[in-house]
């Protein structure tokens, strides 16, 4: 115990460890600590709005498609023929697939 001797009486404080303790668990290991505060939240918020302007437009586009769809029966017929590949029954359908 020869070496706790060397070391100055306000090194050992306990009041000052207590602080310093408190002040490394704060800046470190809290759920709220400096890293995550300054660094992780700002980059998710940035990529949670990057999505939400994706879903945005996405709204936007699909409002657009829903209106044509109910203004005229032309674009019924169109958009069924493009997306569930629905035919006339006099009719054949060719897939043609490009790489």
């Amino acid at each position: 115990m020869a070496f706790l001797q060397n070391i100055p009486s306000w090194v050992k404080n306990k009041y000052l460890l207590t602080t310093v303790g408190f002040v490394a668990w704060m800046f470190f290991f809290d759920e709220r600590d400096l890293i995550t505060t300054h660094i992780k939240q700002p980059l998710e918020l940035k990529k949670l709005q990057q999505s939400e302007k994706y879903y945005q437009d996405e709204i936007t586009a699909t409002k657009n498609e829903l209106s044509r769809l109910k203004s005229s029966p032309s674009t019924i017929e169109k958009y069924a023929r493009e997306r569930y590949l629905m035919k006339k029954d006099n009719e054949d359908l060719f897939l043609i697939h490009e790489k």
